[in-house]
Parts: structure tokens; C-alpha cells; sequence
């Protein structure tokens, strides 16, 4: 599974942060949820992973299964 790429955040002076992906808005926090994503990047060794998991714009693992599936083969 590849690796999360292309998440930017930006923190606003109204308690906001804004997690963009590729230049396009994905999310935005607001306090307290924006200070306990915060302090959680910050802490992280993988910033993308962590703002891939809060946007919810990440690979579950279950992608090929379901592609298999036989209704989803057509």
C-alpha cells in the first residue's frame, strides 16, 4: 500500500485547521478537535498518515477483496 502523499495543513488564528490534499480543501478542524490533531502531527514520526486518517482519505486494505467480489465484477 503506498504511502499518503500530497496533505498540507495550515492553522488559523481562530482555532481552525484547515487539511488541504493537493491543494484541495479535504477538511476543517475546530477547537478542541483542531488542538488534539495538533498535538497528535506534531508527535507523529508520518505527518501524512495522520492527516490522511483525520480526512478519512485513506486505503483500508479491503480494496482488492471488494474489487474481486463477484457482484463487482462486471
Amino acid at each position: 500500500m503506498p504511502r499518503p502523499q500530497g496533505f498540507r495543513y495550515e492553522e488559523h488564528a481562530d482555532d481552525t485547521v484547515r487539511i488541504t490534499h493537493h491543494g484541495r480543501p479535504a477538511t476543517t478542524l475546530h477547537a478542541p478537535r483542531s488542538g488534539q490533531f495538533l498535538a497528535e502531527v506534531e508527535a507523529s514520526s508520518d505527518p501524512q498518515l495522520v492527516m490522511a486518517r483525520w480526512t478519512g482519505n485513506y486505503k483500508r486494505g479491503n480494496e482488492r477483496t471488494a474489487r474481486n467480489h463477484p457482484r463487482n465484477r462486471r
